[in-house]
């Protein structure tokens, strides 16, 4: 028996949940003292931005850089 897809379509577009993710995880950094788990929470947010910025740079109807 196969499973059923799940055919749904998520409510927010990938930049907006990208986004979203990183107001929350730099919000959630300020709250703690230094240490490391402040930094990873950091680290999360720096490459949430990298994700915004490829999807962006991805999805753009622009020039396309030379292969």
């Amino acid at each position: 028996m196969t499973k059923k897809r799940n055919r749904t379509r998520p409510a927010l577009s990938l930049q907006d949940r990208l986004s979203n993710f990183v107001e929350q995880t730099r919000a959630a950094a300020n709250n703690l003292p230094a240490g490391a788990e402040r930094h990873a929470l950091l680290q999360k947010a720096r490459d949430g931005e990298a994700a915004v910025e490829m999807e962006r740079l991805l999805s753009s109807h622009g020039p396309q850089a030379t292969k």
